[in-house]
């Protein structure tokens, strides 16, 4: 099979929600390509990549998808640029925003993007690793989460992902009841439950993400701890969590701070993340009107994660 590469150029602040229009566009993964990686290769907690400096763009990221070439590509790419164009809307900085298309064979695809993804410990406990490496852990008490995102490309690195994992580790109690809301690939879901949680429900309104929760539930043996079904955001929800963990767009936490308010238990923690610096005192001042204390937030290259607790 052929398929086409949909690469945009734009801003570290625009990933996530052009991610997300590539998404639901039909792509069932996407590639990330920021010039500021180059300068994470080495960290105290280890290697996170081996990278080329010649894919990667002098200024701004690129956000990459692949989609299959068929008859309806061109309609498909004309919306993709539509609806990047129209994120100015909603204040975000899109940066050059400049489209391009160039084809790719599967089999080409298969192997090149594997250089992306190498064992990484992102945290005091927790080591990521694709399927394909081998990795012998460095300590006993080190947690393994094994990841083979396939298309769906997605390695847990970053930086919303590995501040959202950290404060899971700082926060979840052995037994918690946990509610991964924005679910994607199911990456925090599964770290929960590997940190102690009695159970995890993964919602997402994508039902890529969906299955993609169960499969990697499965690798992980977790599956029997982890429910992943295809809800919008906390609607319908009537029971109580210990802890809500949420990795998506400040725009969109915003919405339903009150309904996190009404479902996580007196002396729980509201986890949110995937907050660009700029949105972070938005989510603050919504979090505190729906009546949590802030006790915590922190900062990673452009992102902020804030968590919160609601009064015992």
């Amino acid at each position: 099979m052929k398929w086409s590469e949909v690469c945009v150029h734009t801003t570290t602040e625009a990933i996530e929600p052009v991610s997300n229009i590539l998404h639901e566009s039909g792509a069932s993964g996407v590639v990330i390509e920021d010039p500021s990686d180059m300068n994470r290769k080495e960290t105290k907690l280890g290697e996170i990549y081996e990278l080329n400096p010649d894919d990667y763009p002098a200024e701004g990221v690129y956000v990459k998808a692949y989609l299959p070439m068929n008859s309806f590509l061109g309609e498909t790419v004309d919306g993709i640029k539509k609806t990047v164009s129209n994120l100015t809307e909603f204040g975000i900085d899109i940066g050059h925003n400049n489209v391009t298309i160039s084809e790719i064979h599967e089999e080409d695809w298969a192997t090149a993007w594997k250089k992306y993804y190498k064992p990484v410990k992102i945290s005091e406990k927790i080591t990521i690793i694709p399927t394909w490496e081998d990795y012998t852990p460095v300590s006993s008490d080190e947690i393994i989460i094994e990841m083979d995102p396939g298309m769906a490309f997605g390695t847990g690195t970053h930086p919303t992902t590995v501040l959202s994992i950290q404060a899971l580790e700082r926060y979840l109690e052995k037994g918690d009841k946990v509610l991964d809301v924005g679910a994607g690939s199911g990456i925090l879901s599964v770290a929960s439950v590997l940190l102690g949680a009695e159970h995890a429900y993964a919602y997402d309104l994508d039902d890529i993400a969906v299955s993609s929760t169960r499969n990697n539930a499965a690798l992980n043996g977790v599956e029997d701890k982890v429910t992943s079904k295809l809800n919008d955001l906390l609607e319908g929800v009537d029971w109580e969590a210990d802890l809500i963990v949420s990795n998506i767009l400040a725009e969109i936490i915003v919405k339903f701070t009150d309904d996190a308010y009404r479902v996580v238990k007196p002396g729980g923690y509201f986890i949110t993340c995937g907050i660009i610096s700029g949105r972070k005192e938005m989510v603050r001042d919504q979090l505190i009107q729906s009546g949590f204390e802030i006790i915590e937030t922190n900062k990673m290259e452009d992102w902020v994660s804030i968590i919160a607790k609601k009064p015992e």
